[in-house]
């Protein structure tokens, strides 16, 4: 458990020095969940980063939900995207227009992972609070990824096609220093352009630059 002083504190003043401290909730962190308001009000010298063991059994178990953000990271995040909101009308466009520079209606080349320019591969802007040598990468398709409408999970083709694109795109790392996911819809910050992730365990830097043509997540830029 944080200090006294810490739980006496106001959610939207943990992990926030004394001066910079508001009387009011800011309005990016007014209206939260009861998950985020939870994590915001950790504080961070409380959080336990994720292990790359703990990752692969999260990804397992398929219980992505259970990823969070370090407190401090969730509030740059939620401040970020309330921004973007304001400057962009929604976060899907600022990903769109300045992150994948696609336009719409976005429409394939051809099958799935059939040509390069219908994939983009990024760093995930805003990465879990997970090992630092664990690098979290963003894969953006221009084509749907089919789901089952029952279970609203991939199809077996389509997971198959994802690993066997996996497998190739990462033959230069150990397989079991590779994992991917796809975020339930529930889950889904942004819902309207299909993308799946990808965790690498302690991979080369050079390999990271190569398959991100040198990207650099946003919250590396403030």
């Amino acid at each position: 458990m944080g200090s006294s002083a810490t739980q006496d504190l106001p959610y939207w003043q943990v992990n926030i020095h004394g001066h910079l401290r508001t009387a009011e909730c800011p309005e990016f962190l007014a209206n939260l969940t009861d998950k985020d308001r939870g994590i915001i009000s950790t504080p961070d010298s409380e959080y336990e980063v994720d292990s790359w063991a703990v990752v692969q059994h999260k990804v397992a178990q398929n219980r992505l939900d259970l990823f969070q953000r370090v407190p401090s990271d969730l509030r740059r995040y939620l401040g970020f995207t309330w921004k973007l909101r304001q400057d962009y009308g929604s976060v899907m466009n600022f990903i769109l227009t300045q992150r994948l520079q696609w336009t719409l209606p976005i429409t394939p080349r051809g099958r799935p992972f059939e040509f390069d320019d219908d994939i983009k591969v990024l760093r995930n802007d805003w990465p879990y609070g997970i090992d630092k040598r664990i690098v979290h990468l963003v894969v953006w398709t221009k084509f749907p990824l089919e789901e089952d409408p029952a279970t609203g999970d991939l199809t077996d083709m389509a997971r198959a096609d994802i690993d066997a694109y996996i497998h190739k795109a990462c033959s230069k790392l150990p397989r079991d220093h590779v994992i991917w996911f796809k975020n339930w819809a529930s889950l889904k910050s942004v819902k309207s352009v299909e993308h799946f992730h990808v965790m690498l365990f302690d991979p080369d830097p050079e390999f990271v630059r190569e398959v991100t043509n040198g990207d650099v997540p946003l919250c590396e830029r403030e």
